[in-house]
């Protein structure tokens, strides 16, 4: 029997980033003098870096203000970072039932082992730099039959691979808004989704192959 695969995005579905980002932002902030609010920051993150950034700064200035953030980040921001409840149990159920955990997200890849690291969260892969139809992309070359996400982005990335979009809204959009974007299921938090994966491996049409 092949293993299926479940994605999870990071940022907010996996993880509580914000205060790790937010003491990144105030070092970079402090180190260079450009102006970012922070709290602004921390309120949507979901886009990769570089979007993020060309909203503060010239378009010349993103590049270098993006490397030197993932520098910062992987010295001050890791420390900051938590798991988000069901976090490990949602991972662990889908290993249970002989499946894989794919990580794919916007961060710095690195950066993104690190924050699982650091948090005690195990994925089998992780695939960095990926926002939007990349994400899709990713999805399908990997097999995923279900997306776990937290914003419009993956609920659209999902779609694209054919996979099942699940929202958590633990990010910055509710559920209304995750349903609204095509979220299949939205699940109150990641303790929802040994469940729903034991439902969803239980239907004959879902079952591996």
């Amino acid at each position: 029997m092949t293993p299926f695969v479940v994605g999870f995005d990071l940022d907010m579905t996996l993880i509580d980033s914000r205060a790790g980002v937010h003491a990144t932002i105030r070092a970079l902030v402090e180190e260079t003098g450009v102006f970012i609010d922070p709290d602004v920051v921390v309120e949507r993150l979901g886009p990769p870096l570089e979007l993020e950034l060309a909203a503060w700064v010239p378009t010349e200035q993103v590049d270098p203000l993006a490397d030197r953030f993932r520098e910062l980040y992987a010295q001050l921001g890791i420390e900051g970072t938590l798991a988000l409840p069901g976090a490990a149990e949602a991972l662990d159920a889908v290993r249970a039932a002989a499946g894989r955990t794919l990580v794919v997200t916007a961060k710095y890849e690195p950066n993104a082992w690190r924050c699982l690291e650091h948090t005690n969260l195990t994925a089998d892969a992780v695939v960095g730099w990926r926002h939007g139809p990349q994400k899709g992309e990713t999805l399908v070359e990997h097999g995923a039959i279900a997306y776990v996400g937290d914003t419009p982005p993956d609920m659209d990335a999902a779609r694209l691979a054919g996979a099942v979009a699940l929202g958590v809204p633990t990010g910055p959009f509710s559920a209304a808004e995750l349903e609204a974007a095509g979220a299949d299921v939205v699940l109150a938090s990641l303790m929802d989704l040994p469940a729903w994966l034991e439902m969803h491996l239980a239907s004959p049409a879902a079952a591996p192959d």
